[in-house]
């Protein structure tokens, strides 16, 4: 198992190539299953959710083809040979529901195991399977699995209880073999949502309201979708990451591939804070800053992304007075603040929100990830500790973040990953 040695403080400084989003690719590379004709996707991030969803559509029967990069593939789905998603993959990684709606809307029936991934709360499915039910499915849970059926898919008027962004994705894919339109409302509205929608429109789906908490799918059929070529976003939690570290470090840094409209709430957060940033054409510069505590809510998009929270957190440990952060997304999301804790943090909580005392000399300690984001956290204060932070369980990272310990070394940090059995 491998871990990270991180020394601090340390102070960043070049540029930062922000990778394509992960978050943005798993529903895209869902939507696959949709089509009989090919589908090639551009620059996918070296990720361990990325392989792991590639691996579930080829035991599904996809055909995957990857360059001499292994970043950009091709997918032909014209053969598929299985409709179930077994618990050895969907254990791993949450998204794997997401080739639900797809199966479902193509062949009429799927089988997908209840799913795992970050161990953030119930974080239950019950959204997407009542919205599967609206559409005509027949839904069963059985042995730790979901089986659907129908006989047909009827578009029809969907209110989303909460603006999921995982049912709002599998409602969007089901929808576009449904027989009519699909009308979702309270529709969650994150850049994700916005770009699975531009890749089923490039392979030939009507949809209107992107970018809106109304969306339109007009119900097409397997023969009228097209052949597509598509590249996703940046991933802008990765990029809000970046710029939190840098701020922590009091250090200055380019970071690119990075679109600042999509970080709207972050960046706005960030200057209240006393953050001094210079917007570009995709890309951000950070400057040394000198920071205050600051009161925020995480909230759906277009509000401070809950992927964001644990990351503020570190960073508010270096500024200058108190903060709360309050978390209105998922319960049990705080499991960083005790491995924050060892560090010095100084970390009360008090139901769903964190008080972070502020202007603290972190010192380094053992610490272990809980989860993808916690993990990043760590990583920030870590950077900001004084002396070298052993990272273990660091392949929660690695299922979110394309080469952080690459990156960081490339701006200036010492760095190191080892394997246990290298002791």
């Amino acid at each position: 198992m491998d871990k990270l040695l991180i020394e601090g403080p340390a102070k960043l400084s070049g540029i930062v190539k922000i990778s394509n989003s992960k978050n943005a690719y798993l529903p895209i590379l869902a939507g696959v299953l949709l089509s009989s004709k090919r589908v090639r996707l551009k620059n996918l991030p070296a990720l361990r959710d990325i392989r792991t969803m590639v691996k579930l559509l080829e035991n599904l029967g996809v055909k995957s083809t990857p360059d001499i990069t292994k970043a950009n593939y091709s997918f032909l789905a014209d053969n598929i040979t299985s409709l179930e998603a077994t618990y050895d993959l969907v254990k791993t990684m949450r998204a794997s529901v997401l080739v639900l709606g797809p199966l479902l809307a193509r062949y009429k029936r799927a089988k997908v195991s209840l799913p795992g991934g970050c161990a953030i709360g119930t974080r239950p499915i019950d959204i997407h399977l009542s919205c599967m039910s609206k559409l005509g499915a027949k839904v069963q849970l059985e042995g730790g699995y979901v089986e659907v059926s129908a006989e047909k898919l009827i578009g029809t008027r969907i209110v989303l209880p909460f603006p999921s962004v995982g049912a709002t994705e599998n409602v969007m894919m089901a929808a576009v073999l449904a027989q009519g339109e699909t009308v979702i409302e309270n529709a969650a509205m994150e850049p994700e949502i916005e770009d699975l929608g531009n890749f089923l429109i490039a392979m030939g789906v009507k949809i209107e309201g992107l970018k809106t908490s109304s969306i339109k799918v007009q119900g097409t059929t397997v023969s009228n979708l097209k052949e597509v070529e598509y590249e996703a976003i940046p991933d802008r939690i990765e990029a809000g990451t970046y710029l939190m570290a840098a701020l922590a470090t009091h250090s200055e840094i380019t970071i690119e591939n990075a679109i600042a409209s999509h970080l709207d709430c972050v960046i706005d957060t960030l200057k209240n804070m006393g953050a001094k940033l210079e917007i570009g054409k995709r890309q951000i510069k950070v400057f040394a800053s000198t920071l205050k505590g600051v009161n925020i809510d995480t909230a759906p998009y277009p509000g401070f992304p809950t992927d964001l929270q644990a990351q503020l957190i570190a960073l508010a440990t270096q500024s200058n007075g108190q903060s709360i952060i309050s978390e209105h997304i998922f319960e049990n999301r705080f499991m960083h603040v005790p491995e924050l804790n060892r560090l010095g943090a100084g970390i009360v909580l008090k139901s769903n929100a964190a008080i972070i005392p502020g202007n603290l000399q972190l010192k380094a300690a053992p610490v272990m990830c809980t989860d993808l984001r916690a993990s990043a956290a760590l990583a920030i204060a870590a950077l900001a500790a004084h002396g070298t932070t052993q990272m273990q369980r660091v392949y929660h990272l690695d299922r979110g973040y394309d080469g952080l310990d690459i990156k960081l070394k490339n701006l200036g940090v010492n760095i190191s990953r080892k394997n246990d059995s290298e002791e």
